[in-house]
């Protein structure tokens, strides 16, 4: 398997196919470059390389023990980058994943970043504080980490049964596949990264790396989204990020890069080659 070892000794997995401008993607908790695969096969088979890993803890990198959270993560995304030489590259993150790609250009700079793409991303804050009283109560997040610890292979199957896709709309059309792939991705993550990285992805502030941001952005979000809400998210982002294009989808949720990879892909593709987009409701 191709990895890169890391300056702490971590091993990263990464998937590198196709080639051409680079797409480097960042995925959510608790999953694995594995979530990519649809944009992964769309863009490599339309000239792009497309570069994918496994966040430490996750998938098939190092099961660590220290290290889950925002800095180190943005850090191993900064040792990938400068290890296969990307360079002029398209930096597509969704929910967590956003969140490292915000802290990676925040920390790292824009060097070597063409474009910017956060997708249901969970910047710029999502617990509630008192700056930031339109996110969520820390009791979501105690409640995520009570039922890993009780019961983390339940847990794992509720998630993407019911929120994660919006399986819990009557209008969703349910796939047990892609349940049953939620939870291979996550129960490949290790206990204690996964754990950590709930409070990665919810306590960590990243006003200050959007607002660093000097790279075209766009900033795609479902209003249905109930793992990431929009109002605290999204549209907060969007005002944050210089001359950030905002594109809303109605009614789709936070998995739409899975269930609703057609339209997203598309809509990827006409930012990556520089097309207007809408700054509206798709």
């Amino acid at each position: 398997m191709p990895t890169i070892k890391t300056h702490d000794g971590t091993e990263i997995f990464y998937k590198d196919q196709g080639s051409g401008q680079p797409i480097v993607f960042s995925h959510g908790w608790p999953l694995s470059a594995d979530d990519w695969d649809s944009q992964i096969f769309y863009f490599a088979s339309r000239g792009f390389r497309c570069i994918a890993h496994d966040r430490r803890g996750h998938g098939r990198s190092s099961q660590t023990w220290d290290g889950n959270e925002m800095d180190t993560y943005a850090e191993d995304l900064a040792q990938l980058t400068e290890k296969l030489d990307l360079r002029d590259a398209i930096h597509v993150g969704h929910s967590t994943g956003g969140g490292e790609v915000a802290r990676y250009m925040g920390r790292h700079g824009t060097g070597r970043v063409a474009k910017a793409v956060l997708i249901g991303a969970v910047p710029p804050i999502m617990v509630r504080t008192d700056t930031n009283p339109g996110g969520l109560p820390i009791g979501v997040f105690d409640g995520f980490r009570d039922a890993l610890v009780r019961d983390r292979a339940q847990f794992f199957r509720e998630i993407p049964a019911g929120p994660f896709y919006g399986f819990n709309r009557p209008e969703t059309e349910f796939s047990q596949g892609i349940v049953d792939n939620w939870w291979r991705q996550g129960m490949m993550c290790g206990f204690k990264a996964a754990y950590d990285c709930i409070r990665a992805f919810s306590e960590t502030d990243f006003t200050e790396d959007l607002m660093d941001f000097d790279v075209p952005t766009l900033i795609m979000h479902g209003d249905d989204d109930q793992i990431v809400p929009i109002g605290a998210s999204a549209l907060r982002s969007s005002e944050l990020v210089p001359g950030a294009m905002l594109k809303v989808y109605e009614g789709l949720g936070h998995g739409m890069c899975t269930i609703n990879h057609e339209r997203i892909n598309a809509d990827l593709l006409a930012f990556i080659q520089g097309v207007q987009s809408e700054q509206a409701s798709a």
